[in-house]
């Protein structure tokens, strides 16, 4: 029996679009300080603000989104989101002092939450059934990928041309991705009266899938753990003066991604995801544990790839598994919901861990958080793994 077709158009030009989304989220994420502490003279606290703020829109509209995603429907909301981000994205050239910084970037994090809610409700409609794992795996390649890429490039034009240049190459890669999904056919979903009655009122049921709310606090534990390395990695690499090679932690990372993809994929369709996901966050346990004990760049190039085959697993399934637990006709709330928590995840990482960094410094803060991703293993057994 053949496979149902993956690669379609639609799926394509989703992906796509989809990258340009994340490449324009990491590369101003990493810059934005930078932005806001030489135009604006910020003091350090206003950088961090005007960098995390970005992640405060993003976790409101995609409370919202989720909700009136199937209301409004699935093409409208990835046209607003689309529109709505790049219209925000332009703003950037226009800002003038630190407040109207800080109003753009909530309203750009909005953006960018209304516009990715979209992409991946409407991605988990047009991969079959039968390849959901490799599918969505595939997908979230273009998040992987623009992590890995945005950084580097934004740093790099800030480093070697005017700052203004970041804004302008983003805007021109969404102007080509807000054309490209203008061609997309999303599939029609009916809903049944029933259905539609249940989503009136205001009720904790119409803004979460409750479903996917097990999976999605494995996705939160396991997020904390990427928040630990994407934030305090650079430091880290310094205080063990292995900056030179830490710089390629993250090509590391990307490279492992993109070989294990294709396969990790394929054996949550046909073993089931826990053939997956227990080596996975095993994986990403030892890659934490690694880098606590790190004194050399092997190590440390040997945790990238580790992390990796780890996170980089680990972060596609969770996704595919709160879909694949969830009624059709909640496709859309449900792909929020583990987005939402996800982003809780790495939005309060930062703040939670930083407060342990002074305590038992990056070195115990890599090893305590080596424990907690084992311990997930068992979490997300009593979760999800047992049923």
């Amino acid at each position: 029996m053949n496979n149902p077709k993956l690669w379609t158009k639609n799926f394509l030009i989703i992906s796509t679009a989809n990258f340009f989304l994340y490449f324009t989220y990491y590369l101003l994420m990493v810059t934005i300080t930078i932005f806001a502490t030489e135009k604006f003279h910020a003091s350090p606290s206003q950088a961090g603000l005007a960098s995390g703020i970005f992640v405060i829109g993003i976790l409101i509209a995609r409370i919202f989104s989720g909700r009136y995603i199937d209301q409004v429907g699935w093409k409208k909301m990835l046209y607003i989101g689309f529109t709505f981000f790049l219209i925000t994205t332009c703003l950037y050239i226009l800002v003038n002092n630190m407040y109207f910084l800080l109003i753009n970037r909530f309203l750009n994090g909005a953006a960018m939450g209304i516009a990715s809610t979209a992409t991946g409700t409407i991605v988990a409609k047009v991969i079959p059934n039968e390849r959901r794992g490799e599918g969505t795996g595939y997908y979230t390649l273009s998040l992987t990928i623009a992590a890995s890429i945005g950084p580097f490039l934004g740093m790099f034009i800030t480093g070697h041309a005017s700052f203004y240049m970041n804004f302008i190459v983003c805007i021109i890669l969404l102007v080509f991705s807000f054309i490209a999904v203008f061609f997309v056919k999303v599939p029609r979903l009916e809903f049944k009266k029933e259905q539609l009655e249940q989503r009136k009122g205001f009720s904790l049921h119409n803004f979460f899938e409750i479903k996917a709310i097990p999976i999605s606090i494995v996705a939160t534990i396991i997020a904390l753990g990427y928040s630990s390395i994407l934030i305090f990695i650079t430091s880290y690499t310094k205080e063990v003066n292995l900056v030179d090679v830490g710089s390629l932690f993250f090509v590391v990372y990307a490279i492992f991604v993109l070989v294990s993809r294709p396969f990790t994929g394929r054996w949550f369709d046909k073993k089931g995801e826990n053939f997956v996901m227990y080596p996975a966050i095993l994986l990403f346990a030892t890659a934490l544990f690694i880098l606590s004990q790190t004194h050399k760049g092997f190590s440390l190039l040997s945790a990238g790839a580790l992390f990796g085959l780890g996170y980089g697993t680990t972060s596609s399934s969770v996704q595919a598994i709160a879909v694949k637990v969830s009624p059709k006709h909640r496709i859309g709330l449900a792909t929020s919901t583990n987005f939402i928590f996800q982003d809780l995840g790495i939005g309060i990482g930062p703040f939670i861990l930083g407060y342990f960094v002074p305590l038992i410094d990056y070195r115990g803060l890599y090893m305590m958080m080596a424990v907690i991703e084992f311990i997930c293993i068992f979490l997300y057994y009593f979760l999800h793994g047992k049923k």
